[in-house]
């Protein structure tokens, strides 16, 4: 592979704002590495510390409020089908808008506290996904939701994804084994992190996406859910390319005043909103379920 870009990361972190890169950056543990790019300018402050990012800092700030109310809203839904489930998801969102502030916002902090942010940061975003795509397994209720089983299974497996890709971020990062450290140089390839940060969540949501498009069309016979559906799923998008395509020249633009992780937060934030939406509009009471054969 070394001919190709899979796994290389200096491109990332030369045009956008990524948790990634404080694991990549051996000297400073921060946004600044070998792969040099526009630098968010921010505040100054005493001790030659800065604080940048303030706009993602407050939309994080936001997310974790609103996500909070998401989740007292879902208490309240009683009778919705997995909405202990939703609950998780929308936990584990905020614990990664926490994260966001101190990894993605120019936070002054000491390094290590920095690196285990990130680590933390990084973990949540694959366990997350991989727990919204159970979201949309248990709306096939192969087991039912809200149980031990279910929500076992569904802490666990996640659980088993963050500890890894956690571990391996900071072992990265804090250079325990020394095994990773080829990775500090560019092309700052890391296949591992690649896989897991990049790829798998992906991954995750694609097959969310599939499954609840599935069981909106085939299952409910229903159409307006597909318009909350559809709308996360290009907010999400949005997000993704202003944090991965435009990021540099705004940027540039604003003279590193500001960048497409501003954006990228605000959107993702948008997308959340619109799935929990989508989830409370297939879990009202007034959806015709077919009777007999349920599931395609």
């Amino acid at each position: 592979m070394g001919s190709t870009q899979f796994g290389n990361f200096e491109n990332f972190c030369r045009d956008s704002t990524l948790p990634i890169c404080n694991a990549l950056s051996q000297t400073f543990h921060n946004q600044t590495g070998p792969w040099k790019g526009c630098e968010l300018t921010g505040i100054p402050l005493s001790n030659n510390q800065m604080l940048g990012n303030i706009g993602s800092i407050v939309l994080c700030g936001i997310a974790i409020a609103v996500s909070t109310y998401l989740i007292l809203r879902s208490e309240r839904k009683k009778a919705a089908v997995g909405r202990r489930e939703m609950q998780i998801f929308l936990a584990g969102y905020i614990i990664i808008s926490i994260c966001e502030i101190f990894t993605v916002g120019e936070f002054p902090l000491p390094d290590s506290v920095r690196l285990a942010f990130t680590g933390i940061h990084i973990g949540f975003i694959t366990a997350t996904t991989w727990i919204l795509m159970l979201n949309a397994v248990v709306g096939y209720q192969i087991v039912d939701d809200g149980t031990p089983v279910s929500l076992g299974l569904m802490i666990g497996s996640a659980g088993v994804l963050l500890i890894g890709t956690g571990y391996i971020t900071l072992d990265t990062g804090f250079s325990w084994t020394h095994f990773w450290d080829s990775s500090y140089e560019l092309p700052n390839r890391h296949i591992a992190l690649y896989v897991l940060y990049q790829l798998a969540p992906l991954v995750f949501l694609v097959i969310f996406f599939v499954l609840e498009a599935i069981l909106v069309l085939r299952v409910l016979g229903e159409t307006r859910p597909m318009i909350y559906l559809t709308a996360a799923l290009v907010l999400f998008a949005l997000g993704q390319i202003f944090n991965y395509v435009v990021s540099h020249y705004i940027c540039t633009g604003t003279s590193g005043k500001i960048d497409g992780s501003l954006f990228e937060t605000l959107l993702t934030l948008l997308s959340v909103v619109m799935i929990w939406v989508f989830w409370s509009s297939i879990t009202e009471d007034d959806w015709p379920m077919p009777v007999g054969n349920t599931y395609p």
